[in-house]
């Protein structure tokens, strides 16, 4: 055994390293701060938590994929703050789950915060965890008002439209065209926290605008046959039949329908894509509303478009927009912050940051919900004969609100979704 006098530099180089280290950390006890000492040059972890099994599983599966492109295109130009980032992604397949998988991204993986979610019973429960590790939630898929209502929370965030968003949407250009006074609705809904809120808020603005609501079935998740239902519509005898499913049940309900040929048209509180690809162009038909489109005509989104379809060989849809500028607005955050203090990432992003979200207009989020403002897009079913390729179904009919119109016109009022938050 060498003398301690004659130890090599590579391990005398060592001896000091760990002296430092110790040294930060007796420091770090001292003034009460944790005693983990991390370098600068450490990866910086993002959070990815949403379903990828399940019901909502082609969509979360969707917005991992872009949730990865955009760490993947920011690592390429040399990541955020000079430190490379890591995605740590988790399936969120109930809320219980959900629960678990984000206590271990965030006590186990050390994220800096956590991107995703689809289901709204989920999201209030991964919400509940970030408030308690004060670490920001971004969510990209749950429309449930009453996230940002009863249920709001300081850490959490709404890349994704709530339903009054949506709904508000579609009834602008129905008020518009004269399709919501006097004409009977018959809606099917979701059994679940997502839909019975977005019943609430569509039934409630078809009323207020003279609508006739006929009846209302709750549609268990994951549902395989819809003819029970199909044949009291055809009872029924609505102008319209209203929608407010999400899912594979979107994709089965309106495949099933078509082949019954009733003539009462489809429409909906929300509309994702995935599941109408997933119906087919024959099985679709009239005016939806939609958040985001990659056909839209903005510099942004048809690069954006490029490089998803370039990677992944097929075209991003509205969640896979969401997850991508989820992350991206984490990344900015934390560059115009300079650091990883998600407190001052919570003030920076309620004092009116400015994001370029692929789309005409720039959005921000609400101070007292937390919602991001920003316009959507009532969507026309393409002609079979104009389509391009079997991914497009949808033709822009028009932005709501329009380019000189107020952002909050389709947003829920403090008075329609009141939200105090701690």
């Amino acid at each position: 055994m060498k003398d301690s006098k004659h130890q090599r530099p590579n391990a005398r180089r060592e001896i000091l390293k760990k002296g430092a280290a110790l040294g930060a950390a007796a420091v770090a006890a001292q003034f009460g701060f944790p005693a983990i000492v991390r370098a600068q040059s450490d990866t910086i972890k993002l959070g990815h938590i949403t379903p990828r099994t399940g019901f909502l599983g082609q969509l979360g599966e969707y917005g991992f994929k872009a949730a990865s492109l955009a760490v993947e295109e920011a690592n390429a130009a040399g990541g955020v703050l000079g430190r490379k980032l890591e995605l740590i992604a988790e399936d969120s397949v109930n809320p219980q789950t959900a629960v678990t998988k984000a206590q271990k991204l965030i006590e186990r993986d050390k994220v800096v915060c956590l991107v995703g979610e689809i289901n709204s019973a989920s999201g209030l429960a991964i919400a509940e965890q970030a408030n308690r590790y004060k670490v920001p939630f971004f969510n990209t898929g749950c429309n449930s008002d009453a996230l940002r209502g009863k249920n709001c929370s300081h850490f959490m965030f709404h890349i994704e439209g709530c339903n009054t968003m949506y709904t508000k949407t579609i009834g602008t250009w129905q008020k518009a065209e004269n399709k919501i006074k006097g004409t009977k609705f018959y809606f099917l809904t979701a059994d679940y926290a997502f839909g019975h809120d977005l019943y609430r808020v569509s039934s409630k603005f078809l009323g207020d605008n003279g609508g006739i609501n006929l009846g209302n079935d709750l549609v268990p998740t994951n549902s395989v046959d819809f003819s029970a239902y199909i044949l009291k519509i055809r009872q029924a005898r609505p102008d319209f039949v209203y929608i407010c499913l999400a899912g594979v049940d979107q994709t089965n309900f309106l495949k099933q329908y078509k082949e019954y040929n009733l003539p009462f048209p489809v429409t909906g509180g929300t509309m994702d894509t995935i599941p109408f690809w997933g119906a087919g162009i024959d099985s679709i038909s009239g005016y939806w509303q939609s958040l985001w489109y990659h056909r839209l005509n903005v510099p942004g989104a048809l690069a954006f478009t490029k490089r998803f379809s370039d990677k992944y060989g097929m075209p991003p849809d509205n969640q896979a927009w969401g997850d991508y500028t989820g992350v991206k607005i984490v990344l900015q955050a934390l560059a115009e912050t300079k650091g990883t203090d998600m407190v001052k990432v919570v003030d920076y992003l309620e004092k009116g940051a400015s994001f370029d979200i692929l789309k005409a207009r720039r959005g921000s989020f609400r101070k007292w919900d937390h919602q991001l403002l920003q316009e959507m897009y009532v969507v026309k079913v393409n002609d079979k004969a104009k389509m391009q390729d079997k991914w497009d179904i949808f033709e822009i009919v028009r932005a709501v609100p329009g380019p000189n119109e107020s952002l909050e016109l389709i947003q829920p009022t403090q008075a329609e979704n009141a939200c105090t938050m701690a």
